[in-house]
């Protein structure tokens, strides 16, 4: 039997809450967790991510998902963006200290649960989430191993070109247009500064070369959003990585919002046996 927790919630650091879902079977014993980090314009109940979980926990591996605090998600409302205020004012930095924040719950909250292994956990990020969880991987203990999911390499060349940032600069905010809900996506100027200001601790390359556990990198051969080159520097920078190239695998891996299939489709199930495999071996 499969407990779920849905839209459950965190304290957050900075006054707003995490909000997540939980998947573990309540009759197995010590089963090992993955903390789940979303993307950038992304969120927990994304396409088939819950059916992902599902499937995780039905194989004895308990499986975490949550929105960053500051995704433009609500506690009332997980799934898009009714937040655009809140959305604007995200950083690298916040999402570092809300994934603290999961790990720290974890540790302590659910320590004497006897369904959990609370010593065995592996963080796993997809695209701008697999950056989070590489960063905070090489520098938490706590963390046994890492996988990323179309992860990118670095930060600092996602932000606009000199003339841009003077603009945004001037302006307080750019905006993304979202394709999919067509909304002005806004961006605070404070979320370059943030990252000039911890740029050490933001650089990806730095996290992943002094990595000490094992790393699986998997990356869709068609990926239109995330290099394929940026998962060969990944494999490349670390030193106990695994490399696996989904052949017609996509930035989602065939999903898509909204998801109506009760089956992931088969890019994304090549990705969830490769993982499986990497966990349990």
């Amino acid at each position: 039997m499969i407990n779920n927790i849905i839209n459950g919630k965190i304290p957050g650091p900075n006054g707003r809450p995490i909000i997540y879902d939980f998947f573990y079977e309540l009759n197995r014993s010590k089963a090992p967790i993955v903390i789940f980090c979303h993307g950038y314009k992304g969120y927990k109940d994304w396409g088939a991510w819950t059916l992902f979980a599902k499937n995780f926990a039905s194989q004895g591996i308990a499986f975490l998902k949550f929105n960053f605090s500051y995704n433009g998600g609500t506690a009332e409302n997980p799934i898009d963006f009714p937040d655009l205020e809140a959305f604007g004012q995200n950083n690298y930095t916040k999402e570092l200290q809300d994934l603290e924040c999961v790990i720290n719950w974890l540790t302590t909250r659910q320590s004497t649960n006897s369904a959990l292994d609370t010593n065995t956990i592996i963080l796993m990020g997809h695209s701008r989430g697999g950056g989070i969880a590489l960063i905070k991987a090489s520098e938490d203990s706590r963390i046994r191993k890492v996988i990323t999911l179309a992860g990118v390499s670095d930060y600092k060349s996602r932000f606009p070109e000199k003339q841009a940032l003077k603009a945004w600069a001037f302006s307080g905010f750019y905006f993304v247009k979202n394709g999919r809900t067509q909304q002005q996506m806004p961006h605070a100027y404070q979320f370059y500064e943030d990252f000039i200001a911890h740029e050490d601790r933001l650089t990806i390359s730095k996290s992943v070369k002094g990595l000490q556990i094992p790393h699986l990198i998997v990356h869709g051969a068609e990926d239109k959003s995330v290099a394929l080159s940026e998962a060969i520097a990944l494999h490349e920078w670390s030193q106990h990585s695994t490399f696996c190239v989904i052949p017609k695998g996509n930035h989602v891996f065939g999903t898509k919002q909204p998801w109506d299939n009760p089956q992931i489709p088969p890019e994304l199930e090549q990705v969830f046996v490769k993982t499986i495999d990497f966990i349990n071996n």
